[in-house]
């Protein structure tokens, strides 16, 4: 068995908090196998910066990058999500392979350069536009994790059952033909799916919604061994109107009706979860479900806002994704889980604690419940963990002077580029410098898509 590769920090934070010249071993597989603090030994690879754990993006569609800035017009009326979904439709219905695979190629760059070092991909586009299948059932499915292979992040795919519009069993209007699968079908596609898992690549299921799955179906699935042996995705409570028709059809609100109809537990991680009152929420914390907030999807879709310091109170977990792509940038994810609390309640640093302050709380809730909500072990640096982490530039004007305590609350809030210098995933350096080993072709191929896209 060969040696460890072994690199030495100048500082770094571990789960007990900063500590300077750390040197951290990662095994041939990708995997820390040790760490140690205040260590001399010169034969460490000397990495200027100070080290944190890569952060989980645990909610992505990742053709929806395509779209950003391209639904910023008035529709006619009142504009929201369900008149941003029809441009959505428009370009979903223009994915290949091809094309998916380009630009989720270059999304999860744009996530590597950024300090997330994992995706969950929510993944429904299935088949070709008006559905019409695939003779490789799989293919579009391999082409975004053929695309995480290229960018070289880690990835929990998550395959994505939709069946109906809308609750009451509506039948899928012709747009959402490229999303429908038969129960059936879906559970074969889980299932040729996970044999592909990785080091790299872990798999789970996702429902897409209460309005888009029924209950026999949902069941079904999660009776199979692909979803007792995963992580467990769903969009809840995300919309009003979503929130209102659930009660009309069922009597009872979206979170309140999943957790008395399923067993949800902490394998599940459920998206939005916007419009929950209290008790849904002190509910979902006592599941051990994790919750993926979007901040700014949710809040370039007119969403609403999600009560993240009760939630936290009650002993939620928390995690972030960037959903549609209209930003791509973690430290702005989390900004703006604190900003929203600070302008409702007209105070500051409302998430940090006597003991932790705002961006270190808000990094490590979220790094915790990723792992979580990823299936994957990921999210702080221990032994046994993926080497995943995240390395910023010390020499950075920005981090100029600044403590280790400050390290973190400064990346987050002063809303500076170029503060992420080296990234690596599993060992593996795929951001150096500041740039990504493949972006110059990446992108290339990117900007080919975009055309094809635009013809």
């Amino acid at each position: 068995m060969s040696a460890p590769a072994r690199f030495r920090f100048a500082t770094a934070w571990l789960p007990r908090g900063w500590r300077n010249n750390v040197v951290i071993g990662v095994d041939a597989q990708g995997n820390i196998v040790e760490i140690r603090s205040d260590d001399t030994d010169t034969t460490a690879t000397n990495i200027a910066g100070a080290a944190i754990a890569g952060l989980p993006n645990v909610h992505s569609h990742a053709f929806q990058r395509a779209m950003a800035g391209l639904a910023e017009r008035r529709a006619t009326g009142r504009d929201s999500f369900w008149t941003w979904r029809e441009t959505m439709y428009d370009l979903a219905q223009r994915m290949t392979p091809e094309i998916l695979n380009a630009v989720a190629a270059q999304l999860y760059v744009e996530m590597l350069k950024a300090g997330y070092t994992t995706v969950c991909e929510f993944h429904y586009l299935h088949h070709q536009a008006q559905g019409t299948p695939y003779a490789d059932r799989t293919i579009m499915s391999q082409a975004v994790l053929d695309a995480a292979s290229a960018a070289g992040i880690g990835m929990t795919l998550l395959p994505t059952l939709y069946q109906t519009s809308d609750f009451g069993a509506a039948t899928p209007t012709p747009r959402q033909g490229q999303f429908v699968l038969e129960t059936d079908a879906f559970i074969e596609l889980c299932e040729a799916l996970k044999a592909r898992a990785s080091s790299q690549v872990a798999t789970g299921v996702a429902l897409h919604s209460l309005r888009a799955v029924p209950l026999a179906s949902m069941r079904e699935v999660l009776d199979a061994s692909i979803a007792r042996d995963g992580v467990v995705h769903i969009h809840v409570a995300e919309q009003e109107r979503e929130v209102a028709a659930c009660v009309a059809h069922t009597g009872q609100r979206p979170v309140e009706w999943l957790l008395q109809h399923v067993h949800v537990d902490e394998r599940w991680c459920l998206v939005h979860a916007t419009h929950s009152v209290e008790s849904e929420l002190i509910a979902i914390a006592r599941s051990g479900a994790s919750v993926a907030l979007c901040p700014t999807t949710e809040a370039n879709l007119g969403d609403g806002l999600f009560a993240l310091s009760s939630f936290i109170d009650s002993g939620g977990s928390m995690a972030i994704g960037s959903d549609s792509h209209i930003a791509v940038a973690p430290a702005e994810e989390l900004r703006w889980l604190e900003y929203q609390p600070r302008l409702l309640r007209r105070e500051r640093n409302v998430l940090a604690t006597a003991d932790e302050s705002t961006g270190s709380r808000l990094w490590r809730l979220a790094c915790a419940g990723g792992a979580r909500a990823s299936g994957r072990r990921v999210g702080s640096l221990e032994e046994g963990n993926r080497a995943d982490l995240v390395v910023l530039d010390l020499q950075s004007p920005a981090l100029a002077g600044r403590s280790d305590a400050a390290i973190i609350d400064t990346f987050i809030f002063s809303s500076q580029p170029g503060m992420v210098r080296d990234v690596m995933v599993g060992g593996r350096w795929v951001v150096q410098d500041g740039r990504h080993f493949a972006e110059i072709p990446i992108a290339a191929g990117y900007r080919r898509a975009i055309g094809r896209i635009s013809e």
